[in-house]
């Protein structure tokens, strides 16, 4: 992994949930943060560059993924956003721009696709 790497915020509160996705990436090359809740994803936000927000919607705390998603698209409108649920169907159009939704459950190499194609752009 080289410092030109990009980051990829995972902000998932399920710690074996977050670890796989975290493992995945971090093999496919990316930098990993991780975060359990929305405010500690903030926290993280605002002392690191991130390239990819990857969140899970349902989680504990006053934030959801999707009020995080929109939190951050109007402070960090360059970080992409990729969002999963296994409770809901999450509509893309509900996402900021160029949002993508990955159901739960979702294999590795799926995660790993959908962060890499927001890092295309």
């Amino acid at each position: 992994m080289t410092s030109n790497s990009p980051t990829v915020l995972i902000v998932e509160d399920e710690f074996l949930v977050r670890m796989i996705a975290a493992d995945s990436l971090s093999e496919s090359g990316f930098t990993v943060l991780e975060a359990q809740d929305a405010d500690e994803a903030l926290d993280l936000l605002d002392r690191n560059q991130v390239a990819v927000l990857f969140t899970d919607v349902n989680m504990p705390g006053p934030i959801n993924g999707l009020e995080l998603a929109e939190i951050v698209a109007a402070r960090r409108p360059e970080v992409k956003v990729v969002v999963t649920s296994g409770r809901e169907w999450i509509d893309e159009s509900r996402l900021p721009d160029d949002g993508v939704y990955l159901p739960k459950p979702y294999q590795p190499a799926q995660l790993t696709e959908a962060v890499r194609a927001q890092t295309r752009d």
